[in-house]
C-alpha cells in the first residue's frame, strides 16, 4: 500500500530524484545508514531493552562492553563465523574445563576453555 503522499505519476519530483517507485523519504528525516541502523538495532535487542540504564556513565559502560563483545567474540557470517580480531595462529586446547564468564551484565554468555 502506498502512502497518501506518494507521487504516482512519472515526472514527479520524487521520481525525477531517483527514488524508487517515486516515493520520497519523509521530510526532516536523517539519511539512512544501513550499517548504523543494524548496529543500533542489535544493541537495543541485546542490551538496552533488557536492562535498566541508570545514568549516562552506566550507558557508556554497557555500550563499551557490548562493542568489545561485538567486535572481539561474536561470530560474523561474512568472516566464516570468526570474530573480526580472530587470530588464526592461536591454538585452542581440546581438553580442559569449559568456563562461562558473563560477557557483561546482560543475557549474553561467553564460553571458552580454561587455561
Amino acid at each position: 500500500m502506498l502512502p497518501a503522499r506518494a507521487a504516482r505519476v512519472a515526472g514527479s519530483p520524487a521520481a525525477d530524484a531517483g527514488h524508487p517507485a517515486g516515493l520520497a523519504p519523509p521530510p526532516r528525516t536523517a539519511p539512512a545508514n544501513c550499517y548504523a541502523e543494524r548496529w543500533v538495532r542489535t544493541v537495543r535487542a541485546e542490551c538496552t531493552d533488557r536492562m535498566l540504564i541508570s545514568s549516562e556513565r552506566h550507558l557508556r559502560s554497557v555500550l563499551t562492553k557490548n562493542a568489545a563483545h561485538y567486535n572481539g567474540h561474536r561470530p560474523h557470517q561474512s568472516r566464516a563465523q570468526r570474530p573480526p580480531d580472530h587470530d588464526e595462529r592461536t591454538v585452542v586446547p581440546l581438553e580442559g574445563r569449559i568456563e562461562r564468564p558473563r560477557a557483561f551484565s546482560g543475557p549474553i554468555d561467553a564460553y571458552h576453555r580454561a587455561a
